[in-house]
């Protein structure tokens, strides 16, 4: 048996693939027999906040607690809580933590729900934190696909629409590489997946990922313009001598499952040019579905849409955005429980197709560098006391820095060792971050630099291997 309780769920990451499948197993059973589930968090609180809009996260949830037989308190604005005077977010978690027996957060900020988690000493589920991740969407998306496919591995799955911005989007996909989809990205013009994504794609994944630029001029101008595709390690390879015939094979067999998401505009910044990207945008319409690739296509949507998928859509029996929608509460009800010790779950196998999951060193210096992410929670929070700059080491050669909290990179120049210089001044240099000076020194002893006068500033001085 697996106890999930007083376990947090932030990152889709923060469950195995075999724990997945164990709670789909129990959504089952809670979805046949929804009205004997009221005793199980009798007497349990969930403090429900929302400090951006939801309809379905939200009321799902609080459906979900109410049928278990819990009770529900909330905050749905930022304006109306103490956040608005300046409370930290961390004092702010405390206090909640100390009137709940369970958190369900949405926040702006990425990053946020980690914060929640650190500090709350209660379950944590992040309900969506800015365009970070939206971990608890990503299985009712799973669910919905094993309904009716009764499996994961070997579908291919369309990834369409805002890539760059969609959080349900960047939970998706990893939970897609682990369990062995093949991934095709079909973004809007400019929304195409952030480079932080790909890169732990294939260091986390250890996936291949081909871009579709280099292939046939056709697959871009074409209805289903496909900009990249990402097979797992567990796809079949039979051409892999051969990427570009490959590739075509893959599109040629169809699309399992297209996945449509809308324009995030409440995260575009002032400068997108709004009436071009909308006329620009791909629509998902009868016309496009009676595309031999699409007979089978699941089509699939997180909600709420807005006008890239047609109406006409809703009555072909190829839809299922509203019962993704439906399987919200008997996932979440499942979710609660297990987070709650009210159920336990027994996992045969965990099923993970990257059995040895990598494991970085964490750099947490200070003074050091800021995540680059401007919405990241470790650069919103005001209060430093609490939130610092955080990174995981995911590799040396070049210097790459991931933060913990929403899993931005940056590639540092400048690196020092705190332990060469022994506490004497005229010892302390530092080194071009990918010399091989640089990649002898022991992580617990790395400084990372963000610029040239931030070493100097901290008395060190330019190695033989700094441009001068």
């Amino acid at each position: 048996m697996v106890k999930l309780a007083n376990r947090h769920l932030v990152s889709i990451d923060d469950l195995s693939n075999g724990e997945i499948e164990a709670l789909f197993s129990l959504a089952d059973e809670m979805s046949d027999s929804m009205g004997r589930q009221s005793d199980l968090c009798r007497g349990k609180i969930m403090a429900s906040l929302f400090f951006e809009p939801s309809t379905r996260t939200k009321l799902s949830f609080e459906a979900g607690m109410l049928r278990l037989g819990g009770s529900v308190i909330s905050a749905a604005d930022i304006g109306a809580s103490s956040l608005a005077k300046g409370e930290s977010i961390a004092d702010m978690a405390k206090v909640v933590g100390s009137y709940a027996d369970i958190i369900v957060i949405r926040h702006p900020w990425e990053g946020a729900a980690r914060v929640v988690a650190q500090y709350a000493g209660i379950p944590v589920i992040n309900a969506g934190d800015g365009s970070h991740e939206h971990p608890t969407q990503t299985l009712c998306d799973l669910y919905t696909i094993r309904k009716k496919r009764q499996t994961i591995r070997g579908l291919r799955i369309a990834l369409w629409g805002d890539l760059k911005r969609g959080r349900t989007v960047h939970s998706l996909i990893y939970a897609l590489a682990r369990f062995g989809a093949t991934i095709l990205l079909c973004p809007g013009p400019g929304l195409e997946l952030p480079e932080h994504v790909l890169s732990r794609l294939s260091t986390d994944y250890r996936g291949e990922l081909k871009r579709c630029r280099d292939l046939n001029q056709a697959l871009e101008t074409g209805p289903f313009a496909v900009d990249a595709i990402y097979r797992t390690p567990s796809s079949p390879h039979q051409l892999a001598m051969l990427p570009d015939i490959s590739m075509r094979v893959e599109l040629n067999a169809g699309v399992d499952a297209l996945y449509v998401t809308r324009i995030q505009k409440e995260r575009q910044t002032h400068t997108t040019k709004e009436k071009d990207l909308n006329r620009a945008y791909p629509v998902v319409d009868k016309k496009l579905l009676r595309g031999k690739g699409f007979k089978k296509t699941l089509v699939m949507h997180p909600l709420p849409r807005v006008d890239e998928l047609a109406c006409e859509v809703d009555a072909d029996p190829r839809s299922m955005y509203f019962k993704q929608a439906a399987y919200g509460v008997p996932v979440r009800m499942a979710l609660i429980a297990l987070m709650l010790g009210a159920r336990e779950i027994s996992v045969s196998g965990d099923n993970d197709h990257f059995t040895t999951k990598p494991v970085y060193h964490v750099y947490e210096r200070d003074p050091g560098i800021k995540c680059p992410n401007t919405d990241c929670v470790s650069n919103q929070e005001t209060e430093i006391r609490y939130i610092k700059p955080k990174f995981k080491i995911v590799s040396r050669m070049p210097l790459t820095l991931r933060c913990i909290y929403c899993d931005h990179e940056l590639h540092p120049q400048y690196v020092a060792s705190s332990e060469w210089h022994q506490g004497k001044v005229a010892n302390k240099k530092y080194h071009s971050a990918n010399s091989r000076f640089a990649r002898s020194i022991r992580p617990e002893n790395l400084i990372v630099f963000a610029s040239e006068g931030e070493a100097q500033a901290q008395q060190f001085k330019p190695s033989s291997n700094v441009r001068q």
